[in-house]
């Protein structure tokens, strides 16, 4: 391109999951025909997010306070967690409105083949919260992949081995999973509203 800047912009935007360079392009023209305030405001609000935005104490979902308004929702069921990958699964699970309790956020899967492991996601905060004997069903809200599975077996193994060490019953903690209503492979995400609720009311138990 003739304009460094320009390049320097379209190539930032091109860094961003799912974008090419023509659509780099078209974005960085269209911003490049709004009012410089407008642009402004839009630098100001990625700024923010990256400084101001927290990750709930409690759930690790993304909050503009240390916990989030789910965990601060005295009339949310407190007493069952739904594990789910990533954020944006917290937010298709609460768009079915079949959902009342509370989140807990891994921040992925165990995948060996893209070498992420137990360590690399949020699993001690999870067993503290079933260790503090208030929790009384974990619901596995994974996607439905091997990695879904492999981290469903590791999450149950780990949290019943934590009650048996800390002379808790195991049988006072059930661990359910999802229907199966969701495709093999599918991402909650991409997973319709209706199908998704009924996959959470229509829960099984987990037996590892």
């Amino acid at each position: 391109m003739e304009s460094r800047l320009l390049d320097e912009a379209v190539n930032a935007f091109a860094s961003l999951p799912g974008l090419g360079k023509k659509t780099s392009l078209r974005l960085v023209l269209h911003l490049l025909r709004q009012p410089e305030a407008d642009v402004q405001h839009f630098a100001d609000a990625l700024t923010r997010l990256k400084k101001e935005v927290h990750y709930c104490k409690e759930c690790r979902n993304i909050s503009d306070t240390e916990i989030c308004p789910i965990c601060a929702n005295a009339r949310r069921d407190h007493a069952t967690i739904c594990v789910v990958e990533n954020i944006r699964d917290v937010m298709s699970i609460e768009n079915t409105g079949q959902y009342h309790g509370v989140y807990h956020v891994l921040g992925g899967v165990i995948s060996p083949v893209e070498g992420i492991g137990p360590k690399d996601i949020e699993v001690d905060k999870l067993v503290e919260r079933v260790l503090s004997g208030q929790v009384k069903e974990v619901i596995f809200a994974l996607p439905t992949t091997m990695e879904g599975d492999t981290t469903n077996f590791y999450l149950y193994r780990r949290m019943l081995n934590a009650m048996e060490q800390a002379g808790m019953e195991t049988t006072d903690l059930t661990v359910s999973l999802i229907a199966r209503g969701i495709a093999i492979g599918n991402e909650l995400e991409y997973t319709d509203e209706i199908t998704l609720g009924r996959s959470i009311l229509n829960r099984t138990v987990f037996n590892g």
